[in-house]
């Protein structure tokens, strides 16, 4: 994840200080709030990284959880699973892909597919193919394979040389990314909207123009929807708003509503190579992971539902640029699709986050100086109002920051 805010967090923690936690924590959740407990509440526009998509405390969701977790949670993937069967079934119907493997996350599916993309190459009698194009501001989990995908130097720096397979392309850069296949070069990984980038949009044409040289060159186009996917832009998966389809897509995050749950889905073509023996997962897919996901279904794939992420996505983007206006030297641009969408600042990100956090409101930083706004998928009008007031007052405590380092500085 990008820079966070400073920490405040107890030094007596057993937990591995590899996170900068904000001195707050949670008990329970209601929709688009989370009550803190000392007893406040705050607007969530975070959304566990865009993880709650149904937001906290969904009644289908508690009752698909409940019911499944009193008959069984996990068998193992040795023994046919009813309900993964059911899921998968399900995404195949609603998208471009014939096959799907479950995994527990984000950074999993990130690994599945990128094996799967290698062994199509060598099951193609090319194994000297497994070379995937990423992009500069990618971030696609953080296993050694993905955090060389993602190029982050910071990421990548102390854990030893950088997994091999990897050439970045400037994000948009069409000809550079021409430039770059060669002999070995298995295809194109790149993330539709780039998230943790700074919720950045592809140019126009650009998914079209890597879908038209990866069917020139015989290579695969893998997307990352980990995180704009699921209904997330307003569409179930981003890459239909550019009309743009791939050959193998990783999800999770809003897939399990909270629940540990992720997956890459892969034409038959594409996974051809992927046969018995050749990948597992223990926990990936078991009874109590896809029971989740498919209440997750229910409720995103009923009529309107997406519909309403869009109206409510551009309503919410309209008085962001309202914001804007109000607000000029604080706030440098609004971004997005959907209910996936960015501020990107004149001021610290990290120092707008914890602003927000003051007002009882939840923003996520990214990269280019971003914070996030990500919230359940379920919100309306009356949660927007409330986000816009918050926001506003968080607005004005930056603006009187600077105020404060002008008149110091006169």
């Amino acid at each position: 994840m990008a820079d966070q805010a400073p920490s405040q967090a107890p030094t007596d923690s057993a937990i591995l200080p590899t996170y900068a936690r904000a001195p707050v924590a949670f008990e329970r959740g209601d929709g688009a709030w989370l009550t803190a407990t000392d007893g406040t509440r705050y607007l969530d526009f975070g959304a566990g990284i865009a993880v709650c998509c149904l937001g906290h405390g969904h009644p289908h969701l508690v009752n698909a959880l409940t019911e499944q977790a009193q008959k069984l949670w996990h068998v193992s993937n040795l023994f046919q699973i009813p309900q993964a069967e059911r899921l998968a079934k399900r995404l195949v119907e609603k998208t471009f892909a014939d096959y799907v493997f479950f995994t527990n996350s984000g950074a999993e599916a990130l690994e599945g597919a990128i094996k799967t993309a290698r062994k199509y190459h060598a099951a193609s009698g090319h194994p000297e193919k497994f070379h995937l194009i990423t992009f500069e501001g990618a971030f696609h989990g953080r296993t050694l394979a993905t955090i060389a995908a993602g190029g982050n130097p910071k990421y990548i720096e102390g854990f030893g040389p950088k997994v091999q397979g990897f050439d970045q392309a400037p994000w948009g850069d069409l000809e550079a990314v021409k430039a770059l296949i060669g002999p070995q070069t298995a295809g194109v990984l790149v993330e539709p909207i780039q998230g943790e980038g700074g919720v950045r949009l592809p140019p126009a044409g650009f998914l079209r123009g890597l879908r038209d040289l990866c069917d020139q060159y015989g290579l695969l186009l893998v997307m990352d929807e980990v995180q704009s996917g699921v209904g997330r832009t307003g569409k179930f998966f981003a890459h239909e708003i550019y009309g743009v389809t791939p050959d193998i897509m990783s999800i999770a995050k809003g897939i399990g509503g909270g629940f540990p749950l992720g997956a890459f889905l892969a034409t038959r073509e594409a996974g051809k190579g992927m046969v018995v023996g050749t990948h597992g997962t223990t926990y990936g897919g078991n009874p109590l992971a896809t029971a989740c996901g498919n209440a997750v279904l229910d409720v995103i794939l009923e009529d309107g539902f997406l519909e309403r992420v869009a109206h409510t996505g551009l309503l919410m983007k309209q008085r962001l640029a309202q914001l804007q206006d109000a607000h000029p030297r604080v706030i440098a641009e609004v971004r997005g699709e959907g209910l996936f969408l960015g501020i990107r600042l004149h001021t610290p990100n990290g120092e707008f986050a914890v602003a927000a956090r003051e007002e009882q409101m939840l923003v996520i930083p990214a990269l280019d100086n971003v914070v996030r706004l990500l919230p359940p998928l379920i919100i309306g009008e009356t949660e927007i109002d409330e986000a816009m007031e918050r926001l506003d007052r968080a607005c004005v405590r930056v603006e009187r920051t600077l105020a404060a380092s002008d008149k110091v500085a006169s």
